[in-house]
């Protein structure tokens, strides 16, 4: 398996009890991961790992003692002192699954379970109910573009990554050129683990079909049980047409004929199964917040390109400013940032990013080189706006420096806003 950072934080949480909830888009590589955890620990181990896309295999544990005496044709002995481990793939298709893992964790303390599927209201709602204090959700997204790196077997640049963050000054486009060159693919092809195994366009392009194609039939048709799908994919088109502007609903209604409510519940749908992420206005005022109109962003571009059907260079299209911020967005998800929102006042001066945690951090972002005193135009009013809020940042592709109140950033420095 080629490396993903997660991967280790999978390995540590083999020491305690709670049961791990993998949960992610198809094809992010939940799979892979659980695989090579139950390579490494059978070795020392006794472990059963179960596809239940296979229903044979959901039928030998769909009920407790079902399941018991599964794991004992498996080599299960209930006086044994370390961790039988459990892994089971595609977990969210049973309902009475969450239940019977609720009575495994509450009868069987030497049974650790580690389970993967693809993230909907109704897992994330049961899960709540059977699992409380008993589960740890670990969200699995595409690769970022570190990982990007290690998957093109680039040793060079992906051991030179974090250099990047030493560098100062205000002509450092040469210096990361070769970053920025690898950035731009990223851009365009996304972070899919076996899109970014492939070389040619036409070969990325299959392989986003056949995830879209098992996700629609999989995911929405077959569990969710939704009937609008033409609605729902001409909803999807909509929004990769308007990736990172604001989303009115009167216009989804005019294009796909589906009602205000029946929009919420699908926009709500994506973005529980990883498609989308929706940014809300900052306001200090939430009530505001819930009632103005959100920003929806593809939290992977190769998707994004996939459904507008458009992988041509960066320099041949108008949207590329659009893509970087949603990279960086990606990027800070992938990193635990959740609570995203953008900023605009009655003038239209904007924030692109605002994250809300403890304090607040506005971020601007600039898919350019050379900066103009108009593009801080946005974080100076801002920063005026709210006076307590003392650091912001801006993030581009070739200044990097250090400010009591906006420092330039890399796109490959973020792990520096706090």
């Amino acid at each position: 398996m080629l490396p993903r950072k997660i991967f280790q934080k999978l390995k540590e949480n083999a020491k305690n009890k709670k049961i791990v909830l993998l949960i992610g888009a198809r094809q992010v590589g939940k799979t892979t991961l659980l695989k090579e955890l139950f390579s490494e620990l059978s070795g020392t181990n006794k472990c059963l790992f179960l596809d239940l896309d296979i229903l044979s295999n959901y039928e030998k544990i769909s009920s407790f003692e079902g399941l018991v005496n599964t794991l004992k044709i498996n080599g299960y002995d209930e006086k044994q002192k370390d961790f039988f481990y459990l892994f089971l793939d595609e977990f969210q298709k049973y309902r009475s699954l969450s239940k019977i893992m609720k009575n495994v964790y509450d009868n069987l303390k030497n049974i650790k379970i580690y389970a993967s599927g693809s993230s909907s209201l109704t897992i994330k709602d049961e899960v709540q109910e059977s699992l409380a204090g008993r589960k740890q959700i670990i969200e699995i997204f595409p690769l970022d573009f570190e990982e990007f790196l290690w998957f093109k077997q680039n040793e060079k640049l992906s051991g030179n990554l974090k250099n990047l963050e030493k560098l100062k000054g205000d002509n450092l486009g040469s210096s990361a050129e070769e970053f920025n060159s690898l950035l731009k693919e990223f851009l365009i092809s996304g972070g899919y683990p076996e899109v970014a195994l492939k070389k040619s366009k036409e070969e990325k392009t299959e392989v986003l079909s056949s995830i879209f194609d098992l996700y629609i039939k999989k995911d929405l048709v077959e569990y969710l049980r939704i009937e609008k799908i033409l609605e729902i994919k001409k909803l999807i088109e909509f929004l990769a047409v308007n990736n990172g502007q604001k989303i009115k609903y009167e216009e989804i209604t005019k294009l796909t004929s589906l009602r205000f409510n029946e929009i919420k519940k699908y926009l709500e749908i994506l973005e529980e199964t990883y498609l989308i992420k929706t940014l809300r206005p900052y306001y200090t005022n939430k009530n505001k917040e819930i009632v103005k109109i959100p920003k929806i962003y593809f939290i992977d571009n190769g998707v994004r390109n996939f459904f507008i059907n458009n992988f041509n260079s960066l320099h041949l299209r108008n949207d590329s400013g659009f893509l970087f911020e949603g990279f960086v967005i990606s990027e800070l998800l992938k990193n635990g940032e959740k609570n995203l929102k953008f900023w605009q006042d009655k003038n239209d001066n904007e924030i692109d990013i605002i994250i809300e945690k403890e304090k607040i951090i506005p971020i601007e972002v600039k898919f350019k080189q050379k900066l103009k005193s108009e593009d801080f135009k946005g974080i100076e009013i801002f920063l005026k706006e709210y006076p307590k809020i003392k650091k912001s940042y801006l993030i581009n592709l070739g200044i990097q420096k250090d400010s009591k109140k906006t420092s330039l950033l890399l796109p490959y420095s973020l792990s520096r806003i706090s």
